[in-house]
């Protein structure tokens, strides 16, 4: 991860935490697809409102963040143990049912991306589910605060998935959302079956 980028979430843990919305119906609809109490890895656990439904819905998770002070302010809040973890870190195989990385793999260097996605793929049991979200663009670039993002195009995402691993897609849509620094954005949710 960029680490200008880091460092803004560890400045800014409790601030962050404070505005994190609250888990949408794709995370419901993820676990869906899940086998029940199937163990789940989530990158990128912010301040834990996603993990909180997981370990409500009664699934096993791992959840991870880069940034220790957002690791702990998740811990604080759901009461279950967050690691602090970069994605490169990543090197368990075949252990996961799913893998959940809600608007965190967005900040990966676009040179990194198709690393992480292997890791990812390889980290999922075989027909394991990987969910990811993204704001589109066509290049990369910083927000107003300083945040690096990747800013794909759909098909420059669909290559470098396809160069990650073999996946077969479950969904993709959009959604218009304001970012923490209140600028509207494009979210593209994509929903891959490990093949």
């Amino acid at each position: 991860m960029d680490d200008d980028t880091l460092q803004f979430y560890r400045r800014n843990a409790e601030a962050y935490a404070g505005w994190a919305k609250a888990p949408s119906a794709r995370l419901r609809g993820f676990l869906n697809l899940l086998p029940p109490g199937g163990a789940i890895l989530e990158l990128g656990c912010g301040a834990g409102n996603h993990l909180a439904v997981m370990l409500e819905a009664g699934f096993v998770v791992r959840a991870t963040d880069g940034s220790p002070e957002m690791a702990a302010v998740a811990s604080r809040r759901t009461g279950h143990a967050v690691e602090t973890m970069r994605f490169d870190e990543l090197n368990e195989h075949e252990i996961y049912d799913g893998v959940w990385a809600s608007a965190c793999l967005l900040h990966v260097p676009r040179d990194e991306l198709g690393g992480i996605l292997t890791r990812i793929h390889r980290a999922l049991k075989p027909a394991g589910l990987f969910y990811a979200s993204y704001k589109i663009g066509h290049d990369d670039g910083r927000d107003s605060l300083g945040r690096y993002y990747n800013y794909p195009s759909p098909d420059w995402l669909q290559a470098t998935y396809t160069a990650s691993g073999a996946w077969t897609q479950v969904s993709s849509d959009t959604s218009e959302i304001k970012s923490f620094d209140e600028a509207p954005a494009t979210m593209l949710h994509v929903v891959v079956r490990k093949a």
